[in-house]
């Protein structure tokens, strides 16, 4: 799976609040096993099959980005 078909299956996880089983469903439904969540260290390599999680101050879902 594309990064592009990676964003569109996660599309429908926008607005969820961001937790572990949200973590799971994100590996879950596009088999990439590096998801960093928005409070989640990160090392400052590329790898563009890295899922970053994007959220509010609330932990609610706002995008993705990859890398």
């Amino acid at each position: 799976m594309n990064n592009e078909e990676a964003k569109a299956a996660l599309a429908k996880l926008i607005g969820c609040e961001y937790t572990e089983a949200t973590k799971a469903e994100i590996t879950k439904l596009t088999g990439r096993a590096r998801v960093v969540g928005p409070t989640d260290a990160s090392t400052m390599e590329i790898d563009e099959s890295r899922i970053h999680v994007l959220a509010g101050g609330n932990g609610v879902i706002t995008g993705f980005r990859f890398g």
